[in-house]
């Protein structure tokens, strides 16, 4: 039996049983899963306050119930006076109109479609969970702000950066149970795509007609496999959330290459052209509630050894296999081509009008590359060239397809983040017409079990993503809402841990989430590994020209100094020197090293009061509580370690161009003042976290293949050692 229709069953048979006095009448389509999962949910709400549902499907002769859901193209003869025109206008996909009928007696809900009707309803399961009742909530007319709300989740096999930070959910990324709560999770947040991402998905979701051995599986393990692929795409699906495959490209598995003979990677073969379309086709095939396929183009595709590919022939490779594959199914499928640093907008233009697709294809770019929680002003992305962006894919407008930039997050693993005014921001400034979504996501991190967190009573959590709701919930809130207030925030909190905290928490996440932002927009970085914000940590191996010493992937004093700037309107520490030395005026607008320093400084302090505050009027903590005002603290610390560093940088930079040995002074004792604050973050991280793998410092020693603040200690010391031992440039 269908899961959703087992739930509509014994939702019924609950209400016959029930013996609670409070019922609430639902009417609505039961053929429609969406809804019919969004209902359980609002029947768990009103469960817990006393109260039951019942439900009646929806047909032309039912009574008004207390909620009555309709879709805007089948309403039923007798609400049609509660229905206009201009409704019908109104309503996009994914939307709703929420509004009071019959003298306030009912709640009508007209939506555009199953999902809309999904999120009204899901809505009022929130408000009766943080008020006890939804009869206060005024008329409302939502449409989604952006089509495609999108979770980048990248798998741990076949994985594209193999290391301990991704072998370790193995077990996890397997498991059904995890899956339904990560998508109740998206569900609860509006998020209604998951993309999977690895090297090469094929050989664990399909064996090959034409070339069995592909796969590592014998029948009975590939059975396995596909029931998992299938149980996780069906239960997306129930729930209105899209899933898409993405690979990379010419990649095939060990087990091919070695039995067909070809190389793993860079293959331009006929053979591994047919393998690779017949497999798109295969998958499409075999799997009906898989929803897209994506592809990129770039790291293996003749850009290394002897084969080079001009993007042209990379275009052509996709062309003869991904959208040749695509069109040998047997049904229309959604079609993901990433965007990255080898492609070339006119030769994807010309591949996408040929695919002839039944929809418009989703166009991803990197916002701001690697690092997208940084300025909210497009400086660079993956695809720029000579410094410069690389406008053709959006100029002119294209007809085919749509661009969804990527807000890639390789800046914080560790620690809780959540600052709605940034996400705002952004979306206002980077809504184009041309643009329909956005993803958000790691390549570095999978939130599946939380490996960084010691096992004690403050864990009261079991997965990462679990702990870091915060983030999903306001990305994926605004991105469906972008004007939803921050009251929606709040509440959750009041919800999690007790009414009359949740504004004062939230208050004290905005100034404290600040930090990464700022520093990630004063350090310009490029690809993953150029920068961690929340450790502080550049892990590329090799720095410019050799000028630095990069034995250990810690931001020393003078790669902080001469790094240059991301965000546009502000100047770096060489700059801003120069500038006060021969006294030239500042452009109206730029942000100054100092002043950066002084915002830094004045949210850090304003936060950890906060948390102060709530220390003392707070007499009960659940452990998740203790663990997110410990959190805003390290942010806080970290913020306050950003500033000082600044101001040093400024000064040793003085010292360096005048020799003016008070600046050098003035320079040591705030980076003495920079170990104090590192201490703080150590004293409030080290006997919660445990040393955690991170992807980005494989490179380096021993001693840096796990991440911790206390670990980097020695290298915060050696800054004041650095500035001790200065010399005014020659």
């Amino acid at each position: 039996m269908n899961d959703l229709r087992r739930l509509t069953i014994t939702l019924l048979i609950f209400i016959s049983c029930s013996k609670l006095t409070a019922q609430i009448t639902l009417t609505f389509d039961t053929t429609h899963e969406p809804i019919i999962y969004a209902a359980g949910q609002l029947n768990k709400a009103l469960v817990m306050k006393g109260k039951s549902l019942t439900i009646a499907p929806l047909s032309q002769e039912n009574p008004l119930s207390d909620i009555h859901v309709v879709l805007k193209d089948a309403v039923p003869e007798a609400l049609v006076t509660y229905v206009n025109e201009q409704d019908m206008d109104t309503l996009q996909a994914e939307g709703y109109i929420r509004r009071w009928i019959n003298d306030g007696k009912n709640l009508l809900i007209l939506a555009a479609d199953a999902v809309g009707a999904e999120y009204a309803l899901l809505e009022l399961a929130e408000v009766i969970q943080s008020k006890g009742d939804y009869r206060m909530l005024p008329d409302k007319t939502v449409n989604p702000s952006l089509t495609y709300r999108i979770v980048k989740f990248n798998l741990p096999w076949s994985p594209y950066r193999k290391s301990q930070a991704t072998s370790v959910h193995l077990q996890t990324c397997r498991d059904l149970q995890f899956w339904e709560r990560f998508l109740d999770m998206m569900a609860e947040n509006r998020l209604n795509v998951l993309s999977l991402w690895n090297n090469h998905p094929f050989p664990y979701m399909i064996k090959s007609t034409n070339f069995p051995e592909a796969t590592p599986f014998n029948d009975q393990e590939m059975e396995e496999w596909q029931a998992f692929w299938k149980s996780l795409f069906r239960m997306a699906k129930q729930r209105g959330i899209q899933t898409f495959i993405v690979n990379w490209n010419i990649v095939v598995s060990p087990e091919f290459a070695k039995a067909y003979r070809t190389q793993e990677y860079n293959d331009l073969s006929d053979q591994v052209i047919q393998y690779t379309r017949e497999s798109v086709t295969q998958m499409i095939n075999e799997y009906e509630d898989l929803s897209g396929i994506g592809v990129t183009l770039a790291d293996w595709m003749g850009n290394f050894g002897e084969q080079e590919m001009t993007p042209q022939k990379r275009e052509d490779w996709i062309e003869a296999t991904f959208v040749a594959g695509m069109k040998a199914a047997n049904r229309p499928i959604k079609f993901l081509h990433r965007s990255v640093l080898a492609g070339d907008p006119l030769a994807m233009r010309k591949v996408i009008d040929r695919a002839d697709l039944a929809e418009p294809a989703l166009v991803e770019i990197k916002f701001n590359w690697s690092h997208g929680h940084s300025t909210p002003t497009l400086a660079i992305t993956h695809d720029y060239h000579s410094g410069e962006l690389d406008e053709r894919f959006w100029k002119p407008k294209p007809e085919n397809y749509n661009i969804q930039w990527m807000i890639r997050n390789e800046d914080f693993f560790i620690l809780r983040w959540g600052q709605p005014d940034f996400i705002r921001q952004h979306i206002a400034t980077n809504k184009k017409d041309y643009v329909n979504g956005y993803f958000i996501g790691s390549e570095g991190y999978i939130p599946a079990i939380d490996y960084s967190h010691k096992v004690s009573p403050v864990k009261t959590w079991q997965y990462a993503f679990e702990k870091q709701w915060l983030f999903y919930k306001v990305w994926g809130r605004l991105l469906y809402e972008a004007d939803a207030p921050d009251s929606i925030f709040a509440t959750a909190f009041d919800v999690r841990y007790g009414q009359g905290i949740g504004d004062l928490l939230l208050e004290a996440y905005i100034l404290a989430s600040n930090m990464p932002l700022r520093l990630a927009s004063f350090h310009r970085s490029t690809w993953d590994y150029t920068l961690y914000s929340e450790g502080f940590i550049e892990a590329e191996p090799s720095s410019p020209n050799g000028t630095f010493d990069r034995s250990s992937p810690f931001i020393s004093i003078y790669e902080f100094i001469e790094h240059e700037t991301l965000a546009p309107n502000m100047l770096s520490i060489p700059n801003y020197v120069s500038k006060v030395i021969q006294q030239e005026d500042l452009q109206e607008g730029m942000i100054t090293p100092l002043a950066l320093a002084d915002s830094s400084e004045q949210d850090s302090r304003k936060a950890l009061k906060i948390v102060e505050d709530l220390r003392s009027r707070v007499n009960a903590y659940s452990g998740a509580l203790v663990s997110e005002l410990d959190d805003i603290r390290v942010w806080s610390f970290l913020g306050l370690y950003f500033a000082d560093k600044l101001r040093a940088g400024v000064a040793l930079e003085s010292f360096r161009k005048t020799g003016d040995i008070n600046a050098k002074q003035e320079a040591i004792l705030l980076l003495e003042e920079c170990l104090k604050h590192w201490d703080k973050v150590i004293a409030f991280t080290k006997d919660r976290y445990l040393p955690t793998p991170h992807v980005s410092t494989q490179h380096y020693g021993e001693e840096y293949q796990k991440f911790s603040w206390e670990l980097l200690r020695p290298q915060v010391v050696r800054d004041i050692q650095l500035a001790k031992e200065a010399n005014k440039k020659q």
